[in-house]
């Protein structure tokens, strides 16, 4: 099938057909929006049956591969309505002279708000209390404060650093780590920088806000180093858990909890970890708030016009 020049396929699935209002202006710009798998991330087999139609992409988290930008030879830019590029293959995109563009800080806001939630939620326990509650037993569980506690804040970007605000509205201490620490962002409270070694050592609280890397950050031996007791919160990326490892301090206490709104696959397979007790797990709800989807739309929609209107 030769290339539509004028077909632009829309993936998210927080956009489904006529979804968004900020999408009226590829419409109204001359394009046709195609909603391939509404509700849901397209497979392979689907994307090599619609891209090769289509010359931008408005795509979901759902993984791009070299295969299927192969098979759409008249695609230009891929437009992520989030700010994680990992599932594109940039080597091949670039060799094909896609451009790949990202709504960056879009979600930053809610992820923040959700990694905080996911926090004060595990430190009061507060899933299985509900739960007790709406089986009928009157199942109390104490719980700890978050003042002068202590917030590890791993990655200090455009989340990290809102993750930061709030640890210290609610009265926290906040250690961050960063490959690369930005001198500049000297929020008023007790923040300050610090290794990676000693955030772990005296966090009571850690929160992952940072790119994938080739093994995962937290493993047996970080898990080891962190202080008896603490809780993890993961709205990164799975990549960064070693989920077995994290099911073993479960068991033996190291960790009083463990929340994450992540996963290698969507919707993940069953598994111990996220059955355990002390786990809370939420469906890749973080950049999933009204305000954080209008913000995303609009600069995925903005990012399309601009490279579309740019002569090939």
């Amino acid at each position: 099938m030769g290339a539509v020049t004028n077909r632009i396929a829309v993936t998210p699935r927080s956009l489904s057909q006529g979804g968004h209002p900020a999408l009226a202006a590829l419409e109204a710009a001359g394009y046709d929006l195609l909603f391939p798998t509404p509700g849901r991330q397209p497979t392979r087999e689907e994307q090599l049956r619609f891209l090769p139609s289509c010359v931008g992409y408005l795509a979901g988290v759902e993984p791009i591969t070299r295969e299927v930008l192969a098979a759409a030879p008249g695609l230009r830019v891929i437009s992520r309505n989030g700010v994680g590029v990992d599932s594109v293959d940039l080597t091949a995109a670039a060799e094909r002279g896609v451009a790949v563009e990202t709504a960056a800080g879009a979600n930053a806001q809610g992820v923040a708000e959700l990694a905080i939630a996911l926090m004060l939620a595990g430190l009061r326990h507060i899933p299985p209390q509900d739960t007790a509650l709406k089986a009928g037993r009157w199942q109390r569980i104490e719980g700890r404060e978050v003042a002068g506690r202590t917030l590890g804040v791993v990655g200090c970007g455009q989340i990290g650093r809102r993750v930061v605000r709030l640890g210290l509205g609610l009265g926290m201490s906040v250690r961050a780590f960063d490959a690369f620490p930005d001198p500049e962002f000297t929020p008023a409270g007790d923040f300050s920088y610090t290794t990676m070694e000693d955030l772990l050592a005296g966090a009571d609280a850690v929160t992952l806000h940072c790119p994938p890397a080739e093994r995962p950050l937290i493993d047996k031996a970080a898990l080891a180093a962190m202080r008896p007791g603490a809780h993890l919160v993961n709205t990164a990326r799975a990549s960064l858990v070693d989920d077995g490892a994290v099911l073993d301090a479960l068991e033996d206490g190291r960790l009083t909890g463990y929340a994450t709104d992540v996963y290698d696959q969507e919707p993940p397979e069953p598994q111990e970890l996220l059955h355990h007790p002390r786990v809370i797990s939420t469906p890749h709800i973080g950049g999933y708030t009204g305000e954080s989807v209008e913000r995303a739309t609009r600069a995925a929609v903005e990012n399309l016009l601009r490279v579309l209107t740019v002569p090939s």
